[in-house]
């Protein structure tokens, strides 16, 4: 992100937001509760004040001030309820932006994310093509992942969650917020959440971008932003394959995404619409003892959301979306054994409707808001029996034979205040789910921070978050795995202080956190059972130590040199659990020891280099397997990669060599799954202004 000496206003808004749920059949279970919350939103979404206009920028005015001596990003985020300076907020929030997207040695958003402080990114198969993301030691279940503010995380299970419709070169940044943050945005932010933000512009332009590579590696795309009058128009189109890195890893990938914005005096209007259809080998990805899988993957979702309001500021939507899944044990139909039936067939619809309000007055900022989201699947596996079968869509002769279907509703509240050198927010989320009994539950949390110098600040938070178990969780049924249909959600505090730093071409923070989990859900089973079942049994206590550095040499040095900026970040995981005599399977997987660093450096004129050096130590074993049975036990071994990006920029035209695991590292990151070696790609991208 650039930055400016003196900064006395904000003139960039960066928001970091979760919006919108609703639901459909299921509403009957909440009688008169869901038809006044629904009527009360919609209301709302269609009744604009006529004389509204849009003022965000009050938001971050009265912190900003505070700031006129010291350096600081020209950024306002919401990582409160109402939208706060970057300066002042009490929490972790990583933004990263355009330029360091773009010169990344990376072709996939997933391995972007593994340069990210204290995000884990554990992917089956390349590029990719399916990942597992979680944050401070968390599961692949509990990370909230949005899209321009929309909640797109998968009830089925998490392996979906990062099924985007868009390319990386269509992303504009991307916000981090690091820690529990149910308050905020809901049941599914359990240890943190990213927003990916798609990159419209105010101007015409339009991207083209070719690149090939090792492995019949192959990715084309077009995008582009289209104005007209008070109308802007952003289309993302990228199609990538591969033939795979070892047998059964080839893929293919379509995405295809738009945006739509709307500026009136009312307020703005914001629309999108996205689809990805993915097919890939699918290697030993949940057992290796059959290494022919292979899974076809279909995501559409659509949203729209209003910004609108004076003193009084409304920002109401609604979204949905439809995962469709057809998993296959055996890929190649002339090898199916005779024992074989069927494959599996899923489909979600997830639909959501929000509303999110907030005031400032002498007193601070006020805001408050309201949530409903309704999860349904249709599956052959998940779920209660259905009493007619359903035809599965696209599959002739298969049906569904089981659903089940859960709403959520939550009301929120928070108050912010900023009294110079002090600032603090505190805030409650009110939550009931149509699968619990016990009603209304209560989550709050609250945020301090204070101003030493005009370069450090401490700050201290402690926030509540809580879990619902997915349907796969609920239902999954195999002869070595049960699930759970009477599964509790999960439940955590955590407590986190620690110290930001900015100082003249250096900034960054320390942070130590502590976590108490309770009720988290994992599969366990007893000592020499073959069996494991999902249970609630175990408690988990996280502890963690992070620090990043941001370092612009020019700055610190006042001169020009070669280095462009230094980036450095360390984390150190520790957990301990309470389980009896069970044996678990998945909860202290984590990584132990990450660090990254990052330096960009040029060469020639127009000509630059970035490299990324990543460590990882992970805590965990997985069963090996000798290529016909199991054997005993495997700590995952710490491992060193390298990737590098050499590049050539002149006048919107770039050329790049990129080199991922440079020095051809063999390692395993998830079970018997080899990750790939060296992998070369060189590419072309062209951008033009219309």
């Amino acid at each position: 992100m650039k930055q400016k000496g003196l900064v006395r206003q904000a003139n960039h808004v960066a928001t970091f937001r979760k919006f919108g749920r609703k639901g459909y059949s299921i509403f009957q279970s909440l009688h008169k509760v869901v038809r006044i919350g629904c009527l009360s939103v919609c209301y709302l979404l269609f009744a604009i004040p006529a004389n509204a206009e849009r003022d965000m920028m009050i938001a971050g005015h009265d912190t900003i001030n505070s700031m006129k001596d010291i350096e600081v990003e020209e950024v306002v985020v919401s990582a409160q309820r109402a939208p706060v300076a970057f300066s002042q907020v009490a929490r972790i929030v990583k933004i990263i932006g355009k330029e360091e997207i773009q010169t990344a040695p990376v072709q996939s958003l997933q391995d972007l994310l593994r340069y990210a402080l204290d995000v884990d990114i554990r992917q089956r198969g390349g590029l990719g093509v399916q990942s597992d993301i979680s944050m401070r030691g968390s599961s692949f279940d509990q990370v909230l992942i949005l899209l321009n503010g929309i909640n797109i995380s998968d009830p089925q299970t998490g392996h979906h969650s990062m099924n985007l419709p868009v390319s990386l070169d269509a992303i504009d940044r991307i916000e981090i917020l690091e820690g529990p943050a149910s308050r905020i945005y809901g049941p599914d932010a359990f240890s943190g959440a990213i927003n990916i933000i798609t990159g419209t512009s105010d101007k015409s332009n339009l991207k083209a971008r070719l690149s090939t590579g090792q492995n019949g590696f192959y990715d084309g795309g077009l995008s582009g932003t289209f104005v007209s009058g008070k109308i802007s128009n952003f289309v993302s189109v990228d199609h990538r394959s591969s033939d795979g890195y070892i047998k059964n890893t080839d893929f293919k990938l379509t995405d295809a995404f738009y945006e739509g914005k709307l500026t009136t005096k009312a307020g703005d209007l914001d629309w999108q619409l996205g689809h990805t259809d993915r097919g890939f080998g699918a290697n030993s990805f949940y057992t290796p003892a059959f290494p022919d899988q292979y899974e076809h993957v279909k995501t559409t979702f659509a949203s729209i959301k209003l910004e609108t309001g004076n003193k009084l500021h409304f920002t109401p939507s609604v979204y949905w979306r439809r995962n469709q899944d057809h998993f296959e044990l055996f890929r190649y139909p002339n090898l199916i054994p005779s024992w074989y039936t069927t494959d599996n067939y899923h489909l979600t619809d997830v639909y959501g409707i929000n509303l999110n309000s907030w005031i400032a007055s002498p007193l601070g900022k006020t805001a408050f808001g309201t949530d409903f989201r309704s999860e349904n699947i249709l599956s052959n596996v998940l779920g209660l029996s259905l009493v007619k079968p359903l035809p599965v869509p696209g599959e002739e002769g298969h049906f569904f034979t089981k659903s089940d279907s859960r709403s959520n509703f939550s009301l929120f509240v928070e108050h912010s205040v900023n009294f110079q050198k002090f600032a603090a927010s505190a805030g409650l989320m009110a939550n009931w789910n149509s699968q619990l009994e016990a009603g209304w539950k209560l989550f709050p949390g609250a945020d301090l921070s204070y101003r030493i110098s005009n370069s450090i600040k401490c700050y201290l938070s402690i926030n509540t978050s809580l879990r619902m178990p997915t349907f796969t969780d609920l239902y999954y049924s195999s002869p070595t795995n049960i699930g759970n249909p009477l599964l509790l959600p999960e439940k955590a505090v955590e407590y986190e202080s620690g110290f930001k730093y900015q100082l003249k071409g250096v900034e960054g923070h320390f942070a130590y956190f502590h976590r108490d989990g309770k009720n988290m859900i994992d599969w366990v089973k007893m000592p020499n059972d073959n069996v494991w079942y999902a249970e609630n049994i175990t408690k988990l206590n996280t502890n963690g130590l992070e620090f990043s550095a941001k370092i612009n040499p020019e700055k610190l040095l006042d001169k020009k040199v070669f280095i462009q900026s230094l980036n450095l970040n360390c984390s150190w995981l520790t957990q301990n659990k309470q389980s009896g005599i069970y044996e678990s399977q998945y909860v202290l997987d984590y990584l132990k020891y990450k660090i990254n660093l990052g330096i960009s450096h040029k060469v020639l004129k127009n000509i630059g280099i970035n490299w990324q050096i990543s460590y990882q130590e992970r805590n965990g074993t997985y069963t090996y397997w000798n290529g016909s049975q199991y054997g005993q036990n495997v700590e995952y071994k710490p491992f060193i990669l390298v990737d590098s990006r050499l590049h050539w920029n002149k006048k919107g035209t770039t050329l790049y060599l990129e080199a991922s695991n440079l020095f051809n590292k063999s390692y395993f990151d998830f079970g018997n799954i080899p990750e790939p070696g060296r992998w070369l790609k060189i590419g072309f991208i062209q951008q033009m202004n219309l």
